[in-house]
Protein backbone atom coordinates (compact mmCIF):
# COMPACT_ATOMS: atom_id res chain seq x y z
CA UNK A 1 0.00 0.00 0.00
CA UNK A 2 1.45 3.37 -0.90
CA UNK A 3 2.27 5.92 2.06
CA UNK A 4 0.92 8.97 1.76
CA UNK A 5 3.06 11.81 0.80
CA UNK A 6 1.30 15.11 1.68
CA UNK A 7 1.23 16.89 5.29
CA UNK A 8 -2.44 18.83 4.22
CA UNK A 9 -4.82 16.65 2.08
CA UNK A 10 -5.73 18.72 -1.25
CA UNK A 11 -8.94 19.65 -2.86
CA UNK A 12 -9.96 18.87 -6.57
CA UNK A 13 -13.16 20.66 -7.44
CA UNK A 14 -15.70 19.72 -10.47
CA UNK A 15 -16.91 23.02 -11.30
CA UNK A 16 -19.33 24.06 -13.97
CA UNK A 17 -18.93 27.98 -13.13
CA UNK A 18 -22.82 27.63 -11.47
CA UNK A 19 -23.81 28.47 -8.42
CA UNK A 20 -23.30 25.33 -6.14
CA UNK A 21 -20.01 24.93 -7.42
CA UNK A 22 -18.43 27.84 -6.68
CA UNK A 23 -19.78 27.88 -3.35
CA UNK A 24 -17.81 24.53 -3.13
CA UNK A 25 -14.76 26.10 -4.05
CA UNK A 26 -15.22 28.88 -1.46
CA UNK A 27 -15.95 26.06 0.90
CA UNK A 28 -12.75 24.27 -0.38
CA UNK A 29 -10.51 27.01 -0.30
CA UNK A 30 -11.90 28.11 3.08
CA UNK A 31 -10.83 24.65 4.40
CA UNK A 32 -7.63 23.60 2.83
CA UNK A 33 -6.14 26.81 1.26
CA UNK A 34 -5.61 27.92 -2.52
CA UNK A 35 -2.59 26.73 -2.94
CA UNK A 36 -4.29 23.31 -1.96
CA UNK A 37 -7.38 23.44 -4.09
CA UNK A 38 -7.83 22.85 -7.74
CA UNK A 39 -10.93 23.27 -10.16
CA UNK A 40 -11.95 20.90 -13.06
CA UNK A 41 -14.53 21.67 -15.67
CA UNK A 42 -16.03 18.97 -18.61
CA UNK A 43 -17.10 19.57 -21.91
CA UNK A 44 -19.28 16.75 -22.77
CA UNK A 45 -20.58 18.24 -25.75
CA UNK A 46 -23.20 21.14 -24.29
CA UNK A 47 -25.32 23.41 -26.12
CA UNK A 48 -22.89 26.49 -24.75
CA UNK A 49 -19.30 27.23 -23.94
CA UNK A 50 -20.52 29.48 -20.88
CA UNK A 51 -19.84 27.12 -17.72
CA UNK A 52 -16.64 26.80 -18.79
CA UNK A 53 -15.70 30.50 -18.99
CA UNK A 54 -17.41 31.03 -15.44
CA UNK A 55 -15.47 28.21 -14.18
CA UNK A 56 -12.30 29.75 -15.52
CA UNK A 57 -12.86 32.86 -14.22
CA UNK A 58 -14.00 31.98 -10.66
CA UNK A 59 -11.12 29.97 -10.38
CA UNK A 60 -8.90 32.90 -11.29
CA UNK A 61 -10.66 35.03 -8.38
CA UNK A 62 -9.65 32.02 -6.01
CA UNK A 63 -6.22 32.27 -7.10
CA UNK A 64 -6.39 28.24 -7.76
CA UNK A 65 -5.43 25.78 -10.45
CA UNK A 66 -8.02 25.35 -13.32
CA UNK A 67 -7.84 21.79 -15.38
CA UNK A 68 -10.13 20.74 -18.59
CA UNK A 69 -11.49 17.54 -19.70
CA UNK A 70 -12.90 17.39 -22.61
CA UNK A 71 -15.14 13.92 -22.94
CA UNK A 72 -16.83 15.13 -26.21
CA UNK A 73 -14.48 13.67 -28.20
CA UNK A 74 -15.18 10.23 -27.02
CA UNK A 75 -18.51 10.52 -28.88
CA UNK A 76 -20.14 9.06 -25.82
CA UNK A 77 -23.03 11.13 -26.02
CA UNK A 78 -23.82 11.73 -29.77
CA UNK A 79 -26.68 9.14 -29.77
CA UNK A 80 -28.64 11.09 -27.10
CA UNK A 81 -31.21 13.64 -27.24
CA UNK A 82 -31.05 14.64 -23.91
CA UNK A 83 -32.06 18.72 -24.88
CA UNK A 84 -28.69 20.06 -23.09
CA UNK A 85 -26.59 19.07 -25.49
CA UNK A 86 -25.56 20.90 -28.66
CA UNK A 87 -26.22 17.87 -30.99
CA UNK A 88 -30.33 16.80 -30.13
CA UNK A 89 -33.05 17.30 -31.45
CA UNK A 90 -35.20 18.56 -28.56
CA UNK A 91 -35.52 22.26 -26.69
CA UNK A 92 -35.06 23.39 -23.49
CA UNK A 93 -37.91 22.62 -21.64
CA UNK A 94 -39.10 26.31 -19.97
CA UNK A 95 -40.41 24.56 -17.14
CA UNK A 96 -39.80 23.93 -13.27
CA UNK A 97 -38.61 20.66 -12.39
CA UNK A 98 -42.07 19.68 -10.77
CA UNK A 99 -44.14 20.61 -13.74
CA UNK A 100 -41.83 18.63 -16.12
CA UNK A 101 -41.73 15.66 -13.32
CA UNK A 102 -45.16 15.63 -13.55
CA UNK A 103 -45.34 15.24 -17.27
CA UNK A 104 -42.69 12.44 -16.77
CA UNK A 105 -44.08 9.35 -15.55
CA UNK A 106 -39.98 7.81 -14.73
CA UNK A 107 -39.31 11.37 -13.52
CA UNK A 108 -36.69 12.34 -15.60
CA UNK A 109 -36.02 16.06 -16.55
CA UNK A 110 -35.77 17.26 -20.38
CA UNK A 111 -32.23 18.50 -19.51
CA UNK A 112 -30.85 14.73 -17.81
CA UNK A 113 -27.55 13.69 -19.75
CA UNK A 114 -27.16 10.04 -19.32
CA UNK A 115 -24.81 8.72 -16.22
CA UNK A 116 -23.28 12.42 -16.23
CA UNK A 117 -22.16 12.45 -13.07
CA UNK A 118 -20.97 9.22 -12.76
CA UNK A 119 -19.05 9.85 -15.79
CA UNK A 120 -17.49 13.27 -14.42
CA UNK A 121 -16.72 11.50 -10.85
CA UNK A 122 -14.93 8.48 -12.53
CA UNK A 123 -12.87 10.87 -14.75
CA UNK A 124 -12.59 13.09 -12.14
CA UNK A 125 -11.03 10.87 -9.94
CA UNK A 126 -8.67 9.67 -11.99
CA UNK A 127 -7.42 13.07 -12.77
CA UNK A 128 -6.88 13.27 -8.68
CA UNK A 129 -4.93 10.22 -8.51
CA UNK A 130 -2.90 11.52 -11.77
CA UNK A 131 -2.13 15.32 -10.32
CA UNK A 132 -1.95 14.31 -6.72
CA UNK A 133 0.26 10.75 -6.64
CA UNK A 134 -0.31 8.97 -3.02
CA UNK A 135 -1.67 12.40 -1.87
CA UNK A 136 -5.35 12.57 -0.01
CA UNK A 137 -7.36 14.20 -1.93
CA UNK A 138 -11.00 15.74 -1.44
CA UNK A 139 -13.36 15.40 -5.10
CA UNK A 140 -16.33 18.13 -4.19
CA UNK A 141 -18.80 17.85 -5.92
CA UNK A 142 -22.31 20.51 -5.66
CA UNK A 143 -25.45 18.29 -5.79
CA UNK A 144 -28.29 19.41 -3.83
CA UNK A 145 -31.06 18.10 -3.14
CA UNK A 146 -33.51 20.27 -5.42
CA UNK A 147 -32.00 18.49 -7.73
CA UNK A 148 -33.07 14.81 -6.43
CA UNK A 149 -36.85 15.51 -5.70
CA UNK A 150 -39.24 13.26 -8.23
CA UNK A 151 -35.50 12.06 -9.67
CA UNK A 152 -35.33 14.81 -12.06
CA UNK A 153 -31.47 14.27 -11.53
CA UNK A 154 -30.93 10.48 -10.49
CA UNK A 155 -27.39 10.87 -10.15
CA UNK A 156 -27.66 13.72 -8.05
CA UNK A 157 -29.86 11.53 -5.49
CA UNK A 158 -28.04 11.04 -1.83
CA UNK A 159 -27.95 7.60 -2.85
CA UNK A 160 -26.36 7.91 -5.88
CA UNK A 161 -23.46 10.10 -4.25
CA UNK A 162 -23.03 7.50 -1.30
CA UNK A 163 -22.56 4.71 -3.96
CA UNK A 164 -20.21 6.96 -6.11
CA UNK A 165 -18.17 7.98 -2.77
CA UNK A 166 -17.67 3.97 -2.05
CA UNK A 167 -16.69 3.29 -5.86
CA UNK A 168 -14.25 5.95 -5.84
CA UNK A 169 -12.60 5.13 -2.03
CA UNK A 170 -11.74 1.59 -3.40
CA UNK A 171 -11.10 2.11 -6.54
CA UNK A 172 -8.40 4.94 -5.53
CA UNK A 173 -7.63 3.19 -2.46
CA UNK A 174 -8.96 5.48 -0.32
CA UNK A 175 -6.99 8.72 -1.80
CA UNK A 176 -10.01 9.92 -3.10
CA UNK A 177 -12.50 10.55 -0.95
CA UNK A 178 -15.99 12.27 -2.04
CA UNK A 179 -17.74 14.65 -0.47
CA UNK A 180 -21.51 16.43 -1.68
CA UNK A 181 -22.20 18.77 1.16
CA UNK A 182 -25.16 20.12 -0.26
CA UNK A 183 -26.67 16.59 -1.27
CA UNK A 184 -28.76 17.16 1.99
CA UNK A 185 -29.90 20.45 1.78
CA UNK A 186 -31.63 22.71 -0.68
CA UNK A 187 -30.19 25.94 -3.07
CA UNK A 188 -31.49 28.29 -1.09
CA UNK A 189 -28.78 26.86 1.88
CA UNK A 190 -26.64 26.42 -1.23
CA UNK A 191 -27.14 30.59 -1.51
CA UNK A 192 -27.23 30.95 2.32
CA UNK A 193 -23.59 29.88 2.73
CA UNK A 194 -22.42 30.98 -0.05
CA UNK A 195 -23.45 34.66 0.85
CA UNK A 196 -21.86 33.98 4.13
CA UNK A 197 -18.54 33.27 2.27
CA UNK A 198 -18.67 36.49 0.10
CA UNK A 199 -18.78 34.01 -3.02
CA UNK A 200 -18.09 35.76 -6.61
CA UNK A 201 -21.74 35.20 -7.56
CA UNK A 202 -21.69 37.64 -10.12
CA UNK A 203 -19.42 35.40 -12.03
CA UNK A 204 -21.46 32.37 -11.78
CA UNK A 205 -23.44 31.04 -15.03
CA UNK A 206 -26.50 28.84 -14.53
CA UNK A 207 -28.72 29.04 -17.05
CA UNK A 208 -29.08 25.71 -19.77
CA UNK A 209 -29.30 28.34 -22.72
CA UNK A 210 -26.72 30.42 -23.98
CA UNK A 211 -26.41 33.96 -24.78
CA UNK A 212 -25.70 37.03 -23.29
CA UNK A 213 -27.63 36.97 -20.31
CA UNK A 214 -29.54 34.18 -18.40
CA UNK A 215 -33.14 33.45 -19.59
CA UNK A 216 -35.06 33.75 -16.31
CA UNK A 217 -37.50 30.50 -17.38
CA UNK A 218 -35.25 27.74 -17.99
CA UNK A 219 -35.59 25.21 -14.38
CA UNK A 220 -32.18 25.89 -12.95
CA UNK A 221 -32.39 29.78 -13.58
CA UNK A 222 -36.42 28.94 -11.83
CA UNK A 223 -34.35 27.54 -9.12
CA UNK A 224 -31.78 30.06 -8.38
CA UNK A 225 -34.16 32.98 -8.87
CA UNK A 226 -36.42 31.36 -6.27
CA UNK A 227 -33.20 30.93 -3.85
CA UNK A 228 -31.76 34.17 -3.32
CA UNK A 229 -35.45 35.56 -3.34
CA UNK A 230 -35.86 32.88 -0.30
CA UNK A 231 -32.63 34.63 1.28
CA UNK A 232 -33.87 38.45 1.06
CA UNK A 233 -30.95 38.45 -1.46
CA UNK A 234 -30.31 40.01 -4.99
CA UNK A 235 -29.09 38.00 -7.33
CA UNK A 236 -26.10 39.95 -9.18
CA UNK A 237 -26.77 37.99 -12.35
CA UNK A 238 -28.87 40.14 -15.09
CA UNK A 239 -32.20 38.44 -16.49
CA UNK A 240 -33.53 38.26 -20.23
Amino acid sequence: MTERTNAHPRALVLSSGGCDSTTCTALAVERFGAQNTSTVSIFYGQRHAKELQCANAVARHYGVSHYEIDLASAHIMDASTCALLASAPDEIAHASYEEQIEEQPHGMANTYVPFRNGLFLSAVAALAMSIYPGEEVHLLIGVHGDEAIGEAYADCSPEFIEAMSRAISIGTYGFVKLEAPFAQTDKAEVVRRGLELDVPFELTWSCYEGGEVQCGTCATCRDRRRAFAANGAQDPVPYA
